[in-house]
């Protein structure tokens, strides 16, 4: 196995939280209308198009109020606007990211999000240390799609095997590892998290 030279992050649910429930929860009285934001929202399919920046923040708000009640839709609207604020760093991720940077390993970010993407990862502790990312609503292409893991390696000049590329989603992982790269699936567990980078990464070799 090639040395890891790289490690690619994705963001949601591996660097910052995604949870599209608590949101909905924190925009509502009572868990009946949290689901029911939910579904409008988040559980659209149309979600997925706004990430692949095939529709616009508006079109999304329009579909989603066509799916909920006139009653909530004062909850919807703040909840689009402000469900950024409600992701928060996962401490432990964030924290290994910063020791491989100290260790002298770049460290990227490889995202299925939206134009606004800044008001979520802006949030995040290390934030400012990526070598570079790539974001699929501005480059019109997803995750898993091969394509959108060799943007990101012939835009920074990487060489995809000594790429480590962590997500939380198994196709996510599998796109990776056709493009050529290493992967990791994160499951939520930091300590197997560490060991593997660990085994990977000579710099972090006792």
């Amino acid at each position: 196995m090639v040395n890891i030279e790289h490690v690619i992050f994705d963001m949601g649910n591996v660097l910052m939280t995604f949870d599209g429930p608590a949101f909905s929860r924190a925009f509502t009285e009572n868990e009946e209308d949290a689901n029911l934001l939910q579904d409008a929202l988040f559980g659209r399919p149309e979600w997925a198009l706004l990430d692949a920046g095939a529709i616009d923040h508006a079109t999304m708000l329009r579909i989603a109020k066509a799916h909920l009640a006139p009653r909530l839709h004062p909850a919807l609207e703040a909840c689009f606007e402000q469900w950024p604020e409600h992701s928060e760093p996962l401490a432990g991720v964030c924290e290994l990211a910063q020791k491989l940077v100290d260790a002298g390993i770049d460290i990227y970010l490889l995202s299925n999000a939206s134009t606004t993407i800044d008001r979520q990862i802006g949030r995040c502790p290390v934030n400012d240390l990526f070598a570079g990312r790539v974001v699929s609503s501005f480059e019109h292409m997803m995750k898993p799609d091969p394509a959108i893991y060799r943007l990101l390696c012939e835009r920074y000049g990487l060489h995809a095997g000594s790429c480590l590329f962590i997500d939380d989603n198994a196709d996510n992982c599998t796109g990776a590892e056709v493009a050529g790269m290493q992967s990791y699936r994160f499951d939520g567990g930091l300590g197997a998290l560490e060991r593997t980078l660990a085994s990977r990464i000579s710099l972090l070799r006792p």
